[in-house]
């Protein structure tokens, strides 16, 4: 499950990860994902969705890659 996403096009400079359960996605989603319960997301200060990644420490690599400053949601 790879989709790209242009992060330029996030202005901020800051970022959000939070943890979402594989089972409170979206049925096309679920059928890519196998073996796990949990994903983390990266959204942008307006709380839309940039990324679905498989773990924490990949959202925060892949935020601070892109040169945005990733904050934990709880």
């Amino acid at each position: 499950m790879n989709t790209d996403f242009d992060f330029s096009s996030v202005t901020g400079g800051m970022v959000y990860v939070k943890p979402v359960e594989v089972a409170d996605l979206p049925a096309a989603v679920r059928e890519q994902i196998e073996g796990t319960e949990q994903l983390f997301s990266v959204h942008d200060p307006e709380g839309q969705q940039l990324a679905l990644v498989a773990d924490r420490r990949l959202a925060f690599d892949l935020a601070r890659q892109h040169d945005y400053a990733p904050q934990a949601v709880h």
